[in-house]
């Protein structure tokens, strides 16, 4: 399908691509994880699908924090506004990793949001990555606000240190699992609340996942959306890792900073698995 794209400069750097006809009732906020870009790649293999799809620079641009430091929510409702403006009468968020946890936060706090798409998710609010506004990165805060108020966060136990040879590309994993033991206090008020959506739930998670445990997290989301009588979808893959490749997606290249688990392989393989759930919550003309 042809598409037309817009730059946007504000409120934020994005992309806008949609059908050239013109005609697209479902809108889809695409969000990277902590890397920080805009990811236009997929934003065009969406619109491709015949939905307008919008990728958002959300922290690191102008008047943002430089790190995921206190991110307001309404970054993200003021997308859904935008998405909404153009026409779209379904929402979608769809985001990967930090950005998963920023889409399912969103539907929590935005009742216009119709379905989540969540790439390595996390059940709780995590604390910062990087600076604030100010600057800072410590003293450890929450990594989003709503209505200027920070969300309640669990933070990282700074004692931990990477295994790995210096010089190597390091995973992370046993770093999270550790903070959930340390704070396990903080766990219960940090959850993500998904129960308070109405928005289906699409969760994807590679078994391999060096980052984060995303595929037990996964679990936890779908056990507790179960528990209010809700559905969640699961889709798993047990070698893929933290970075899921949809098709017609080319594969990231390797990180020299962080191992994020999985394999070229294994990571299209479980993107091939999802791609037709996640068409099913973009129809082009709802």
């Amino acid at each position: 399908m042809t598409v037309t794209e817009q730059e946007l400069t504000a409120p934020w750097e994005a992309l806008l691509v949609g059908p050239a006809s013109g005609r697209a009732t479902t809108g889809v906020l695409v969000l990277a994880g902590s890397s920080g870009r805009v990811d236009r790649a997929r934003a065009r293999l969406l619109a491709e699908q015949g939905v307008l799809a919008l990728a958002v620079r959300w922290f690191g641009g102008p008047g943002q924090p430089p790190g995921v430091c206190e991110v307001p929510l309404e970054t993200f409702t003021a997308a859904v506004d935008l998405l909404v403006a153009h026409g779209a009468e379904r929402i979608v968020t769809l985001g990967t990793s930090k950005g998963a946890e920023a889409a399912l936060l969103t539907a929590v706090h935005d009742p216009r949001v119709d379905a989540v798409v969540a790439f390595s998710p996390t059940p709780v609010v995590w604390c910062n990555v990087g600076p604030g506004l100010d600057g800072r990165n410590r003293p450890l805060r929450s990594s989003w606000t709503w209505r200027g108020e920070p969300l309640p966060f669990v933070p990282i136990d700074e004692s931990w240190k990477p295994t790995e040879p210096e010089g190597t590309p390091v995973a992370i994993l046993d770093w999270y699992e550790l903070s959930e033991r340390t704070f396990a206090n903080r766990l219960p008020p940090a959850a993500i609340p998904v129960e308070r959506t109405r928005a289906e739930l699409l969760l994807v998670a590679g078994g391999d996942d060096a980052m984060w445990p995303s595929l037990r997290y996964a679990g936890q989301l779908a056990a507790r959306r179960r528990g209010f009588g809700l559905p969640a979808t699961v889709l798993s893959h047990p070698a893929a890792g933290h970075r899921t490749v949809l098709p017609g997606e080319s594969a990231p290249a390797p990180s020299t900073v962080y191992a994020y688990g999985g394999s070229a392989a294994a990571d299209a393989e479980l993107g091939r698995a999802a791609w037709p759930a996640v068409l099913s919550l973009l129809p082009p003309d709802a």
